[in-house]
């Protein structure tokens, strides 16, 4: 497995004895297009919003928080049914969202890949939830994280 020269995260870091498909809950981070600081302004994110809760949706995954940082997003998702694959779903919104992106801002949006991880039981939801929404304010953007227009959660 090789290392992408304009990113952190392996080309393809998925664990190989995992199928992503279930009711599982996972922390996801995915980076844009060569760090660029895309998510500053309004009209970029809440398009992204948009994409997400409607990929979301399709692909049957709760949407529980999400940060979009300025180069950045984080996700904490959770599969609604068996059928829920975690794969399709970052790919589907990757594709639709970066579409989406190219149309209005002539650029590319994301980095190749991105970076999943599957919570274990002693893992809260509550607790993943409250580290990505604390970004904001360990990256200095604001000093509460109430403050963070680009940041939500329904727990």
């Amino acid at each position: 497995m090789g290392l992408d020269p304009k990113g952190p995260f392996p080309k393809r870091p998925r664990l190989k004895d995992f199928d992503y498909r279930g009711t599982y809950a996972y922390f996801v981070t995915i980076l844009t297009k060569n760090h660029n600081f895309y998510f500053k302004h309004a009209n970029v994110v809440n398009g992204l919003i948009d994409v997400l809760f409607e990929i979301g949706k399709l692909e049957k995954f709760k949407i529980l928080t999400y940060c979009f940082m300025p180069d950045h997003l984080h996700l904490l998702v959770n599969g609604d049914d068996v059928e829920s694959d975690l794969r399709r779903f970052v790919n589907l919104f990757k594709q639709k969202s970066g579409y989406w992106f190219k149309k209005n801002f002539k650029e590319n949006l994301w980095h190749i890949s991105y970076y999943d991880h599957i919570l274990r039981r002693e893992e809260t939801l509550e607790n993943v939830a409250v580290y990505i929404l604390g970004n904001p304010v360990r990256k200095g953007l604001v000093s509460n994280f109430n403050e963070y227009p680009f940041s939500r959660s329904f727990l």
